[in-house]
Parts: structure tokens; C-alpha cells; sequence
């Protein structure tokens, strides 16, 4: 019992000043420290790292741990009580428990060691025990805190893993809008293109026609008086008429030609609207590059570097599910790019 306690106290114990925790707080790496012997820590280093790992925290301000107060709050609790109420004593002699029963595994007073019921027992002094006992449990110890070491180095790089996650979606999502961008703007631009080439055909047909309705307009003018005076000629005295019948008939030669048909005169829908989409989409064609490959930028070599666009290579960052060992990325194709490394 008092060994399971001394270990308690041990796991309770800050790094740092090796007292109960004050006010713990925890870092990223899992490791726990008082709030006032880490602060002291970085103040001294001038840098924020864990004194154990020497990880670095990006916390300014490290996570208070709730359930490691409670803890540290009721493991003092308990060594108070155990303080007041003096040593153990053995329950049936009430003799200090000086001696431990190798066979039974129970601390015992003298008394009891005398007794039958333990004949033939081996003994340890309690100290002694006890310091056998708890180097067992350190030896046991060893393997658990090998692995909690492991646990927080996979943690740290999940840490790391998420961070770079975010940073993935938020660096794709920017190029992503990029590429609408050009996509859009080279609609855009088609756009202008083709409704200028229609404002152009009508300013152009526009014209003709105003001339050509201005040319109607005085030819019509033109009839419509020659048409009046022979009228008023038919409504003159039969000698009158007579009289002037010869210039009459002259005026009543047309000399107008008859009026040319309107031909060519619309707007030529068909060649602005025919195959618009599949004009446009066969343009965009050939401004944009098509690589049947596209490499993956999470398995590239460190040294590595990729194209905004995923189709050529440099050197250049780091990232654990990349190639380490060759300069290798994986493609999209499903086979594998190496380049060749100049000595």
C-alpha cells in the first residue's frame, strides 16, 4: 500500500521543482508542469519548449488540467489524513508493522511473525520490501512510459497531420479559385468579344438600311409630286389640258428605276449563336495545357518541390507519408516518376 502511494506521489510530482503539482498545466506533447515553474522555464530559455521533450509549443498560454488537480488536490488530502493519524498499526497487536511476510505479501508487527500462522514464513524488513517492490514496479513501469512515449510521438505528428490538413484545404481551395478565375475571365472576355462583333454588324446594317430608307424616302417624295401635278392636270378644261397634254405626258414618264429588294439586310443570327458553346469550349481548348499526369505532393521526396499546378517537379517540403529513400513521387496514373539524383 505505502509502495502503490510512493508511486502516486511520483506521477503527481512536477519535473521541474519535483513537488505536487500547483496549478498544472498540460502542453501539446502530453507532458505536465506547473503553471508557474513552466512560465519560469521559458522566461529563462527564451523560447516556449517542453523541459522534458524540448518539443516546441505554439501555446502561449498552456491548457490548465482539470482532472490533474483533482488528482494532485486529493492524493494531499489523503497524506494529510495519513500524517495526522500517525504510523499503520497492525490491526490485531497494535505493534508498529516493522516486518513483510514474503508468503502472505502482507506487512506484519513482530508479534505476528511469532505467531503459527506464519511458521515457517520468510520475512523482509518493511524498508526493504518495499524498496524490492518498488523496483519492480519501476522495471514494470519502464515498458508503459517506452510506450507513452511512443503514443505522444504519433500524437504530436496527428497534431502536425491536422495543422498540415487544414493548411492542404485552405492552400487548395485558393487554387481552385484561381483556376474558375481564369476560366471565368476567359469567358468574359469571349463574351465582350462576340456581343462587340454584334454591335458592330448592327451599327453596319443599320447604316445601309438608314441610307437606303433615306433613298426610298426621296424617291417616294419625288413620285408623289409628279403623281400630284399629272392629277391635277386631269382636272383641268378639256382645252387647257388639251394645251399642255404633251408636257404633261412627258412628266408622266417614269424615270425611276424599280426598288431594289432588301437582301442581306438582318443580323446574321446564325454565325453569332450556331455552336456558340462548343466555339467557345473548342477556343478554351487551346489556352489551356492537359498533362495526363498529375503528381502527388503528399508522398514526394522532402527535397521535392511541385508546380502549383501538379505537373512538374523541383527540388524542395517535408511531409511523412513521402518517399525518403529516392527521389520518387506517386502520380495519379498509378506509377511511379523517379528522378535521377546528380552526384
Amino acid at each position: 500500500m505505502a509502495s502503490a502511494f510512493s508511486l502516486l506521489e511520483e506521477e503527481l510530482s512536477c519535473p521541474v521543482c519535483s513537488e505536487i503539482f500547483r496549478d498544472p498545466v498540460v502542453l501539446r506533447c502530453s507532458h505536465s508542469f506547473c503553471k508557474a515553474c513552466l512560465q519560469q522555464y521559458w522566461e529563462h530559455k527564451g523560447s516556449q519548449e517542453c523541459p522534458l521533450c524540448r518539443g516546441r509549443s505554439s501555446m502561449a498560454h498552456p491548457v490548465p488540467s482539470l482532472s490533474l488537480k483533482n488528482a494532485c488536490e486529493s492524493f494531499l488530502k489523503e497524506r494529510s489524513q495519513r500524517a495526522e493519524a500517525g504510523p499503520v498499526l497492525c490491526s490485531l497487536h497494535n505493534e508498529k508493522l516493522k516486518l513483510f511476510c514474503l508468503e502472505d505479501q502482507i506487512p506484519v508487527c513482530n508479534i505476528c511473525q511469532a505467531s503459527k500462522k506464519h511458521d515457517n514464513h520468510k520475512f523482509r524488513p518493511v524498508q526493504e520490501a518495499a524498496e524490492e517492490n518498488k523496483e519492480e514496479l519501476r522495471t514494470a513501469l519502464a515498458p508503459l512510459q517506452k510506450k507513452l512515449k511512443a503514443f505522444n510521438a504519433v500524437k504530436l505528428i496527428c497534431d502536425q497531420t491536422a495543422e498540415h490538413i487544414k493548411s492542404q484545404a485552405q492552400h487548395t481551395e485558393r487554387q481552385i479559385k484561381m483556376e474558375f478565375e481564369e476560366i471565368h475571365q476567359f469567358l468574359k472576355d469571349e463574351e465582350a468579344a462576340r456581343i462587340t462583333a454584334l454591335r458592330e454588324e448592327e451599327e453596319q446594317k443599320s447604316q445601309k438600311m438608314k441610307e437606303k430608307i433615306e433613298k426610298m424616302t426621296e424617291e417616294i417624295s419625288s413620285l408623289s409630286e409628279q403623281i400630284r401635278a399629272i392629277e391635277q392636270e386631269l382636272g383641268a378644261e378639256d382645252v387647257s389640258f388639251l394645251q399642255s397634254y404633251k408636257d404633261t405626258q412627258n412628266r408622266a414618264q417614269c424615270t425611276l428605276g424599280d426598288p431594289e429588294k432588301v437582301s442581306e439586310a438582318l443580323i446574321d443570327v446564325a454565325k453569332h449563336l450556331g455552336n456558340l458553346k462548343y466555339r467557345v469550349w473548342e477556343k478554351m481548348l487551346g489556352t489551356v495545357q492537359y498533362t495526363p499526369v498529375t503528381l502527388d505532393p503528399n508522398t514526394a521526396h522532402p527535397k521535392l518541390s511541385l508546380s502549383e499546378d501538379l505537373t512538374s517537379i523541383d527540388r524542395g517540403r517535408q511531409f511523412t507519408s513521402r518517399f525518403w529513400k529516392a527521389f520518387c513521387t506517386l502520380t495519379r496514373a498509378l506509377f511511379v516518376l523517379c528522378v535521377t539524383s546528380p552526384v
